[in-house]
């Protein structure tokens, strides 16, 4: 009996003092299979160069995958005129009050509000106002969100300053700085050339615009709901110089701007399974259509590289429904 209760105790003691088996170690990232996606980022970076070369002007880009948080970026932090790109900022800053006043437990006084009723004023209308422009002053009855969906699908001047009079100059800049954005500015209303002649010139960079574009794609600005739904106005379908380039299919949330010698785009682009955010600024531009051109290459280009990096495998092997097997 001594014997086996010996036996047993080494036995223990053995299996207390053997090593614990460790986890299988995780392998290390291929460098191979990195160089590859490498050389995609670095012939897309190619493309950028070479529209800016070509263009008689000058353009600035930023680009930002939204699943690696990898940036491509070509003179992103030059100050650029923003035309009507600069409507995303005011959108954000509509969408901020909506959420505000949603969360305040007291009055919401002086917030804008989404549902809030607008009657057209005949002294609102100034040009490049498509929709606004055909309502009857005194009678037709719009709200913020509709006037902020003529804003972004067709542009509508009227519409936007009417919603820049509600939501404050001074609160959209307000915001951006709360954001650390100190380089886009809202400091006028749509077609007033005094104050553009002045030097008030409506302004970003390709950074910064990724940047607010990122933040509010991310839902720090808005809540969920809110965020769900400013892309949707976003995503309104329009006339614009990276969407135009796309595949019908592409679902895109940019906003287009046009002033003489300007030619911009911002926004989001939903390729599959890795959407992006892009922003291209172009001025001195002496051939705007030129400049429109440029911008579509880009974006097609990122288009093409994110569409493969979203639908293939970390070895570049795209399997399709249209795929039967080995060749």
């Amino acid at each position: 009996m001594k014997t086996l209760l010996c036996v047993a105790v080494i036995f223990f003691l053995t299996l207390a003092s053997a090593p614990a088996q460790s986890a299988a170690p995780t392998p290390a990232p291929d460098p191979a299979k990195t160089e590859k996606q490498d050389a995609l980022w670095q012939k897309l970076g190619d493309v950028i160069a070479d529209a800016d070369r070509n263009l008689d002007g000058v353009m600035g880009v930023a680009i930002l995958d939204l699943t690696s948080g990898q940036m491509l970026t070509h003179h992103a932090d030059s100050v650029f005129p923003q035309a009507s790109s600069i409507k995303i900022a005011v959108l954000a800053e509509l969408y901020r009050q909506e959420q505000q006043a949603r969360e305040a437990a007291r009055s919401t006084s002086g917030k804008a509000r989404l549902n809030d009723l607008y009657t057209v004023n005949a002294a609102d209308l100034v040009p490049d106002s498509d929709i606004m422009g055909g309502f009857t002053p005194g009678v037709t009855k719009t709200t913020n969100r509709d006037l902020a969906t003529m804003m972004v699908a067709v542009s509508d001047n009227s519409a936007t300053n009417v919603l820049i009079d509600r939501v404050g100059i001074e609160n959209v800049n307000a915001m951006l700085d709360g954001l650390g954005l100190h380089q886009t500015r809202l400091r006028r209303k749509m077609m007033d050339l005094k104050a553009a002649s002045d030097g008030r010139e409506n302004v970003s960079t390709p950074r910064e615009m990724m940047l607010l574009l990122d933040i509010l794609y991310r839902g720090k600005l808005l809540g969920p709901e809110l965020t769900k739904d400013f892309f949707a106005v976003l995503s309104t379908h329009k006339d614009d110089y990276i969407s135009r380039a796309m595949p019908d299919e592409v679902r895109t949330a940019t906003k287009p701007g046009a002033l003489e010698g300007v030619r911009n785009s911002s926004g989001i682009v939903y390729a599959s399974h890795r959407p992006f955010v892009i922003c291209v600024m172009t001025t001195y531009d002496s051939d705007e259509r030129a400049a429109e051109d440029a911008i579509g290459r880009v974006g097609l280009a990122a288009y093409r590289t994110f569409d493969r990096l979203g639908r293939a495998s970390e070895y570049g092997r795209v399997i399709s429904p249209k795929n039967s097997g080995n060749r």
